[in-house]
């Protein structure tokens, strides 16, 4: 008669008491409050009201599989990197719960011809997902690198500014592409490229991270992300100069604000013009952070060589 081999999981309901777990169980009820409460009402409509749903939805649904995953202690039989998964999550979760409060206040909250009970609805999830970003800055200020500790790169203030910077770079192509604001001139078809490339690269290092599959670089990973640092960071100073120049300047008939604006939950060109420009300043400024802390990281990493 064959012997039936079973597989035992040991669970371990320790994450689930400390601090972190705590943090993310907090989180993952509150995300739950929030899309069920707009859910229950049908408070939202429009490809926004869709984004903001899928944020507060995605973070849940991500949240709850860490805490399964933590609790059963099979961490080690993941495809990805325990040591830097579940905080480059966290980051990415700050910015899309912060996003999709905002951007949900500002074009759902704000809109008149509601009904006060739909309002207090409203005014209550969005307390939530107050709550749901606030949970998820606790979660990256608890598992970040502390000074001298050793854990994964995502963890670091580089790794986690190569979030901030992806996640940035996707609001930009949400602005610039419906309607399209860089047909007009070939320079801001340059401007673009100049987003796509960025994003490309931070993204492929993000993979390479929760990967672990730097190995393959042909330099030496630190080196390699001073040299991506700074090439983003020339590159973004183009756009800085060139997306304003050609969108505000009186020379090229874009200087003032047209009548473009409607209703339904529609962005008027030029403000879409305005805050890819802001965008792209921030991004700018994270870009020399990051090539600060990356060019710090060799200059410790040679030092104790």
């Amino acid at each position: 008669m064959p012997v039936q081999h079973r597989t035992i999981i040991v669970t371990n309901t320790n994450t689930l008491r400390s601090p972190v777990g705590i943090v993310r169980i907090l989180a993952a009820i509150c995300a739950c409050v929030t899309f069920s409460l707009i859910a229950h009402k049908s408070a939202w409509n429009g490809s926004i009201g869709d984004l903001c749903m899928f944020a507060w939805c995605f973070c849940f649904a991500v949240t709850t599989i860490i805490l399964i995953v933590e609790f059963a202690g099979v961490q080690s039989r993941m495809p990805v990197s325990w040591r830097n998964f579940p905080i480059t999550f966290a980051m990415f979760a700050v910015l899309m719960c912060l996003a999709a409060t905002i951007i949900y206040s500002v074009n759902f909250l704000v809109s008149k011809g509601y009904h006060d009970e739909l309002r207090t609805y409203q005014i209550v999830a969005i307390v939530f997902s107050c709550l749901t970003t606030l949970a998820y800055i606790i979660e990256v200020s608890l598992t970040r690198a502390r000074p001298g500790e050793v854990t994964g790169y995502m963890a670091t203030v580089p790794g986690l500014l190569k979030v901030i910077e992806s996640f940035v770079a996707c609001i930009i192509f949400v602005f610039i592409a419906d309607p399209p604001q860089y047909t007009q001139y070939d320079a801001l078809k340059w401007c673009l490229a100049v987003y796509c490339i960025c994003f490309i690269l931070s993204v492929l290092i993000i993979i390479l991270c929760i990967g672990e599959c730097t190995g393959w670089l042909p330099c030496a990973f630190n080196k390699f992300l001073s040299g991506y640092a700074l090439l983003s960071l020339l590159l973004y100073a183009t756009a800085m100069v060139i997306w304003p120049l050609y969108h505000f300047d009186r020379k090229f008939g874009n200087s003032h604000k047209t009548g473009d604006c409607g209703h339904n939950y529609k962005i008027c060109n030029y403000d879409r013009r305005v805050a890819i420009t802001v965008l792209t300043a921030f991004n700018l400024l994270t870009y020399i952070a990051d090539l600060i802390f990356s060019a710090r990281l060799i200059f410790i990493t040679t030092s104790t060589i």
